[in-house]
Parts: C-alpha cells; sequence; structure tokens
C-alpha cells in the first residue's frame, strides 16, 4: 500500500507538471528554469487549495517543490538510464520531497494529503 501511495503521489506531482507546462506561453531567457518556476507554483496552489496551506508553510513548501522538479527533470532527461532505473530514481526523489514537505504540515493536512495521494489521477496511467 505503501509503494501505491508513493507511485500515487509521484504521478500528482508530474501531473501537476504537465498541465501548467502546457498551457505556459512566452520566451524567457532560460525556458527550464521558467517551466520549474511556474509548475512549481500551479503545484503550490493545488496543494494550498487542497490542504488549505497558511502563507507560511506556502514559503516553506516552494523551495522544495522547485528542488524536486529540477531534479525530477535532470532524471528524465537521463539517457544513460534505463527505464526501471529511472523510475527507482523518480521514486525515491518523489519519497524525499513527501517526507520534506511533511514537516511543514499539521495532523490534519497530512491526513489530506493522505487521502490526495489515495486518489487516481487521470491521465497518468501508462505513462
Amino acid at each position: 500500500m505503501n509503494h501505491f501511495r508513493l507511485l500515487a503521489t509521484g504521478a500528482m506531482l508530474i501531473f501537476a507538471l504537465i498541465c501548467p507546462a502546457q498551457q505556459t506561453a512566452g520566451g524567457p531567457a532560460d525556458p527550464g528554469k521558467q517551466h520549474e518556476q511556474s509548475a512549481a507554483d500551479a503545484h503550490l496552489r493545488a496543494l494550498s487549495e487542497r490542504l488549505e496551506l497558511s502563507a507560511d508553510q506556502q514559503v516553506k513548501i516552494k523551495p522544495l517543490l522547485e528542488q524536486m522538479l529540477a531534479a525530477s527533470e535532470k532524471i528524465r532527461q537521463d539517457d544513460s538510464l534505463s527505464s526501471e532505473a529511472r523510475q527507482e530514481k523518480q521514486k525515491t526523489l518523489h519519497e524525499k520531497a513527501d517526507k520534506q514537505v511533511r514537516k511543514f504540515l499539521n495532523e490534519e493536512q497530512k491526513r489530506k494529503l493522505d487521502q490526495l495521494e489515495q486518489e487516481p489521477h487521470p491521465g497518468m496511467h501508462g505513462n
């Protein structure tokens, strides 16, 4: 069950990355950095709405999301990794991010996050 929760968390995080990336327009000097920031902002908004994060929590969690997204992109682009190795690295990354984010949540928010991680994430199966 814990493995499923981690996969669901990963799917949720990836889904949060994909949606805003498809909507982002413009030509920044560093599109990769812009993408990570907009994806982190979108994911933070989603978490804030669902978990009712305070402004202080948002300030603390945003850098964690940005770091996780940057590392996730590097893993995704690493052609030297097999599919299995890439999945394992992503899983480890998501576990670490989940633990870090939970440090800033109260017990009710942790319960809500547990429920959120149990929800199916449409469009993520088979990706």
